[in-house]
């Protein structure tokens, strides 16, 4: 990241609004190409807004979503998935009746170059061989850690350049946590951009560059990764055990 890069994603001055309830207030964020950021925060702090506002399943109040320096806060979901922005969604939201080949091939529904699908398909395939091993069978039948193996995968079927993630660790045993991560770096290594919502902060932290932190919809802290893991506020209210995130 230079000084003079322009960000991949942006907002600026969102405030959003459900009814009379003030959600984000006066939120700035940017994410830059090639980038791991996280959005940390307890529940109801808005960091789910702010995923659904970048993807256009909000629309702010006030303020705009920026993606490639051009204002894109009316435009749609599928405008901004053609232009490299997907999202894995909390719990996975699989099609739980469709085979794990439908729901991947459901990533890539925008897109036409047949070669590419099915480049990015064995690069699915490379990645998670398991998924290779289910393909013709129904999602819904799998273990979560495997659904979560194809949630990742029908998102890079779309060939993103940014990849939203809602608390990836979510409802994952233990024992999978560290490999989810591990995937989420090996994903960020190979040149795609992530914003992952999580709640595991100690986690996310140790593999993020940046980070922000959500309170009551405000931004409260915004630093690299390293500065975060040893700020005392945030050691304090976040990455306890006992915490009170």
């Amino acid at each position: 990241m230079t000084e003079n890069q322009v960000p991949l994603l942006e907002l600026r001055g969102i405030n959003t609004h459900y009814g009379a309830v003030h959600i984000l207030k006066d939120v700035d964020l940017a994410i830059f190409a090639g980038e791991l950021v996280c959005l940390l925060g307890g529940n109801a702090s808005g960091k789910s807004t702010t995923l659904k506002t970048l993807l256009g399943m909000v629309t702010p109040t006030t303020g705009d979503v920026v993606l490639d320096g051009a204002i894109v806060t009316h435009q749609s979901t599928s405008y901004r998935v053609e232009r490299g922005v997907t999202m894995v969604p909390e719990n996975r939201r699989l099609f739980k009746r469709l085979s794990v080949k439908e729901n991947l091939e459901l990533g890539a529904y925008l897109r036409t170059d047949r070669d590419g699908i099915a480049n990015d398909l064995e690069r699915v395939f490379e990645m998670f061989p398991r998924v290779k091993e289910r393909l013709n069978q129904k999602s819904g039948t799998l273990s979560g850690g495997e659904q979560q193996m194809v949630a990742v995968g029908r998102a890079l079927m779309s060939d993103p350049r940014v990849l939203l993630m809602d608390e990836p660790s979510m409802g994952l045993a233990p024992a999978l946590v560290q490999t989810n991560f591990e995937l989420i770096q090996q994903i960020h290594e190979e040149g795609v951009a992530i914003f992952m919502v999580e709640q595991n902060a100690n986690m996310a932290l140790s593999i993020a560059d940046r980070g922000w932190v959500l309170q009551t919809g405000k931004v409260v802290l915004d630093d690299t990764a390293e500065a975060l893991l040893s700020n005392p506020d945030l050691r304090a209210s976040y990455l306890g055990e006992s915490g009170n995130a």
